[in-house]
């Protein structure tokens, strides 16, 4: 029988004990990429990219050149992912006393804020250079306008100073559409404004429901968010507001250059929209238990069914 004969100077057993000691680093650097990519807050590219797709395409009148629509895809999913990680920088103090962002990478200190603010630059950096190259000098403005608006005039400023900071950050949040339709044409067609004030109106219904769910969350933290400062009569009307507003916004789109296929589903889509939202302003006036969230993830489906169609629309 052949015996494999030890290092010298080395316990046999020292042999076995390096595999065993691999898999747990394995598992720190797995965890550590995930709090990164954690930072840049995936659903919200994810929703970004819904709006981004169909309006280029109905921007170029059916298939935009792929490789600019690639383009546009990484940069804008880069500079979303940036503003995200720049803001988790900018409130690291209120996030750890929420008990919906107490996971988050600085919340937890699974990364360092210096890290993360390196990270959220280098991000912004190499998204805006992107759309330089590639693009055009007003996709690249709006690009780098919406990464400032999104983690100084919002962040910093109002979301921590007036309970109309979701409004004004809505801006931001619909910068994508003319983002989008901007790479394609170099400028922005009345449409594209429409559809802007579709996902502009939009965050309103889309965001509430999630504030009231959260409101003891946002209280604690000293965030005004309207439904900690405001009655639940005001949230309720502002509710109702912007859910017609964004209704109207994608009807207004219609006779802009839209055809049948998306004034259809805008209707009926819209109709289904504005009956979520009186169902859960119903239940708030009876003072009934309610399900805000149920809102919150209509809002999505509604956008998501809404832009498809502007992307049908594109093609046909």
């Amino acid at each position: 029988m052949i015996t494999e004969r030890p290092v010298q100077g080395r316990s046999p057993g020292l042999r076995e004990a390096a595999p065993r000691a691999a898999a747990p680093a394995r598992r720190d650097i797995r965890a550590v990429l995930m709090a990164y990519v954690s930072l840049t807050k995936p659903q919200i590219v994810e929703l970004l990219l819904v709006t981004t797709i169909p309006a280029m395409m109905f921007a170029a009148g059916g298939r935009p050149d792929l490789g600019l629509m690639a383009v546009v895809l990484v940069g804008g999913s880069l500079a979303a992912g940036a503003a995200s990680a720049l803001n988790c920088y900018i409130d690291r103090d209120i996030d750890q006393l929420m008990r919906r962002t107490k996971r988050r990478p600085l919340a937890t200190h699974s990364l360092t804020p210096r890290s993360v603010l390196v990270f959220g630059l280098s991000l912004a950096v190499v998204s805006l250079v992107l759309m330089a190259v590639f693009t055009n000098w007003l996709a690249t403005a709006l690009t780098a306008a919406a990464i400032v608006y999104y983690d100084v005039v919002y962040t910093l400023w109002l979301k921590r100073r007036t309970p109309q900071n979701t409004f004004w950050g809505g801006i931001c949040g619909a910068a994508p559409v003319l983002i989008a339709w901007a790479a394609v044409t170099g400028t922005v067609a009345p449409i594209g404004w429409a559809l802007f004030a579709v996902v502009f109106f939009w965050q309103m219904p889309h965001f509430y429901p999630l504030a009231i769910k959260y409101k003891d969350d946002y209280a604690r933290a000293g965030i005004p968010m309207l439904p900690v400062v405001r009655s639940a009569r005001r949230v309720d009307a502002e509710i109702l507001i912007f859910t017609v507003l964004t209704v109207a916004a994608s009807l207004a789109a219609w006779p802009l250059g839209m055809g049948p296929i998306y004034g259809g589903t805008a209707l009926l889509a819209g109709a289904l929209f504005l009956l979520e939202a009186v169902r859960l302003v119903g239940r708030s006036r009876r003072g009934e238990p309610l399900n805000a969230m149920r809102l919150f993830h209509w809002s999505i489906t509604y956008l998501t069914i809404l832009f498809i169609a502007v992307a049908v629309d594109a093609l046909v």
